[in-house]
């Protein structure tokens, strides 16, 4: 696909984090920008004036027409639903849809390593990006992050990028060609946004469409999903927490092992559930392929921090342990989660992005008591009735007290939603300092 030059006309719908960056990218390069926002504030109208992009607020069909009919490409920012008429007016009229992984394949070469899956991307991004560091090779993690690739892209010191791929930026890719790709898991998500499950998979599925020959595809033994997509004609390796006759990544006497070589023992891990094993496995194959060593990985994964809202441990209180797991928005992270522990009180619920919770009720054996909250609540309590105790918490405070009440000793309390924080927080991370906050008071009063 030949890039745009300079002279010609793009449109970037969204003026976010991701649309901006695509924005100063294509006027650096001179090429004239129209911004089409829905819902433009003051920030994004001057924001749009110091890029120097022709911002069109809050267009009618006709005035969306008009901006599209004269363009070259059309560039949406991530996460804007695939319903908006936007779309359909560039298919419509034949117009180019490219993402911000496009304009930065098409103007620099450095090797990347890209992750996407319905969870675990961010965690395995940080690793592979430490592995690389640890080993004298100068990486950035980008994409999904606060830096596009785009953007990152203007940096001349990095040697490589570690891409966080989102199925938003995927879906509307044409050139991304990552050296090394994995694909994590699969599971239903943001159907708020993609059309329908089918879009969202392969979406997830194109992140292999364009390996070079040379190219490694990564991807864990036990997802019928993401195997059944594997290239055929380009180097595999599979990783599996047991000793899998398929995997060339796996776990032998206590030893992590990738490719006939020792990695390290797994009892050096920062932690080392299910998850963190497949984890750090993927990683060191990425890692390796964009020039890591051996001795960097492992001296990568024994100081790795790891991040938080993702099953954080938070503090023991009265025999029963507390894990933030917030990051979970999507049924599929909370089973990962729950299937760490023996016995969890689970604290689930918050905004359904559309997605059908019922998979929660696959670790019910696991589960001793459930407290439901936010708006998806009577979902969550439907799910479980039954097979579970339910109960419904209006509060962070209210739902942690109530789950201190109902563990046993030897319990966790798990704060896992499988859904979204924006019906009672601005993100994640804000609904999992608030279940700190409440488990911190806790041991006060305890």
């Amino acid at each position: 696909m030949t890039s745009l030059v300079a002279g010609d006309r793009a449109v970037v719908l969204g003026l976010g984090v991701a649309g901006s960056a695509a924005a100063r990218a294509l006027r650096a390069r001179g090429i004239t920008v129209v911004a089409i926002e829905d819902r433009p504030n003051p920030d994004v109208v001057e924001r749009a004036s110091k890029i120097g992009a022709e911002l069109v607020a809050a267009p009618n069909d006709d005035e969306l027409r008009t901006a599209l009919h004269s363009a070259d490409a059309f560039v949406p920012s991530p996460g804007i639903p695939e319903a908006h008429p936007a779309f359909g007016l560039a298919a419509e009229l034949g117009l180019r849809t490219v993402s911000e992984f496009d304009l930065a394949a098409w103007w620099d070469d450095r090797p990347i390593a890209a992750i996407t899956g319905t969870d675990g991307k961010t965690s395995v991004t940080m690793l592979a990006v430490d592995m690389l560091i640890a080993s004298g090779v100068s990486a950035a993690g980008v994409g999904n992050t606060d830096v596009p690739l785009v953007e990152a892209i203007d940096d001349p010191t990095f040697d490589v990028f570690v891409v966080e791929a989102s199925s938003f930026r995927l879906g509307h890719s044409e050139a991304f060609a990552p050296l090394a790709a994995a694909w994590l898991n699969f599971s239903p998500d943001h159907l708020d946004v993609h059309e329908n499950l089918e879009r969202y998979e392969l979406a997830k599925a194109s992140i292999w469409a364009n390996l070079p020959a040379d190219g490694l595809a990564v991807a864990p033994v036990d997802d019928e999903v993401v195997l059944r997509h594997l290239p055929e004609d380009r180097t595999v390796t599979l990783v599996s927490v047991d000793e899998d006759p398929s995997a060339a990544g796996f776990v032998a006497s206590g030893q992590l092992v990738l490719d006939g070589v020792t990695l390290g023992p797994v009892d050096e891990l920062p932690r080392a559930f299910d998850h963190d094993i497949t984890n750090t496995l993927v990683a060191a194959a990425l890692a390796l392929r964009l020039g890591a060593t051996v001795e960097g990985i492992w001296t990568a994964v024994t100081r790795h921090e790891l991040a938080p809202h993702r099953i954080q441990h938070v503090a023991d209180v009265g025999g029963v342990s507390y894990y933030n797991d917030s990051k979970a928005t999507v049924p599929h992270a909370v089973v990962t989660a729950v299937r760490a522990f023996d016995s969890v009180v689970l604290i689930a619920g918050g905004k359904n992005k559309n997605i059908d919770l019922s998979e929660l009720a696959s670790v019910s054996d696991r589960t001793r008591a459930v407290v439901a909250i936010g708006d998806a609540a009577d979902e969550v309590v439907e799910v479980f009735e039954g097979l579970r105790p339910t109960h419904r918490a209006s509060t962070m405070d209210d739902a942690v007290r109530t789950a201190a009440g109902l563990a046993a000793d030897g319990d966790a309390v798990l704060l896992s939603p499988g859904c979204a924080s924006f019906d009672a927080y601005n993100n994640y991370a804000e609904r999992g300092e608030d279940f700190i906050r409440a488990v911190r008071e806790l041991e006060v009063v305890s």
